[in-house]
């Protein structure tokens, strides 16, 4: 049985990103993923300006007038959320965790994408797939998507994206957007990434923790890796010691994305108890100008 408390989320977040959905985003996702190409519509009579290359030869000669084809894209597309749900995703120094807020980014992809028509599926992942949900439509099926996320126990701790895409690799036979929302805090699986992005629109989420990135001033800790379960003890109220970690997380923050532009993906980050609406359109209107300069 589903517990209430669950539920309840899943229906905070369904009203926040429904609302967002319906106000603004729609267009800008309608506007930035495309579907897989044009196909054949139907012939009409050639109008100055057209491209001699449509003209259909057969069609002209039986008609004795020019005629062109029609193409139409087709818009319908499969979109793929890649979930990363090792322990680490259960840290949350806000009101959310990051486990909570990459469930809401994905509400709000998955929501545009039914909104469009388009199929939506889910793969959750430590260091192993733990859960795999097929392609389907419908708004029932996104709250579905959401509520495994929310409510998925996993059987591992670690995380190993290689693993994911892998299994991704061997289950989808079309082009789909691909989806990833992890921490990222692991070195990335460069020649897997590569070789998924070649086939598929592969886009990074980062859902990272402030306290992740600058440690608060709080005296003396003793801290666990969620994911090895290391323990270190640490001295958070030395200036010199805050310092030096925020400098190697922004050091390490601008290598993994200088990774993700080397491998053409683009990539944005969130963080819990953070607004997230305007880098979302911010991400989406800089895909959207990257995309008309080609």
């Amino acid at each position: 049985m589903i517990p209430r408390e669950l539920l309840q989320k899943v229906r905070q977040i369904e009203i926040r990103t429904r609302r967002l959905v319906s106000n603004s985003l729609a267009g800008q996702y309608l506007s930035v993923f495309k579907g897989q190409g044009l196909h054949f519509d139907e012939v009409r009579e050639y109008q100055p300006g057209d491209e001699v290359r449509f003209i259909d030869w057969n069609v002209t000669a039986r008609m004795h007038q020019p005629f062109v084809k029609q193409f139409v894209e087709e818009r319908e597309l499969t979109v793929l959320l890649v979930v990363d749900l090792s322990a680490s995703g259960r840290f949350g120094s806000a009101d959310q965790s990051k486990r909570e807020l990459a469930a809401e980014i994905a509400a709000v992809l998955a929501l545009a994408a039914v909104r469009n028509h388009d199929n939506v599926g889910l793969v959750l992942y430590t260091d192993r797939v733990e859960h795999f949900v097929p392609p389907q439509r419908g708004q029932r099926h996104v709250l579905r998507l959401v509520r495994d996320i929310l409510h998925a126990e996993p059987t591992h701790r670690g995380t190993r994206l290689r693993t994911a895409l892998e299994f991704i690799e061997r289950v989808t036979f079309r082009r789909s957007v691909m989806v990833l929302l992890s921490d990222f805090l692991d070195d990335l699986p460069l020649r897997a990434l590569r070789r998924a992005h070649r086939r598929h629109d592969v886009i990074a989420v980062q859902v990272v923790d402030r306290h992740e990135e600058e440690l608060p001033d709080l005296g003396h800790l003793v801290l666990e890796d969620a994911e090895t379960g290391e323990v270190l003890e640490l001295n958070t109220g030395d200036a010199r010691r805050r310092n030096a970690f925020a400098a190697q997380r922004a050091t390490a923050q601008a290598g993994l994305e200088k990774q993700f532009a080397a491998l053409g993906i683009d990539s944005l980050t969130v963080r819990p108890g953070e607004p997230y609406t305007r880098e979302l359109h911010r991400f989406l209107q800089a895909r959207h100008q990257r995309q008309q300069r080609r």
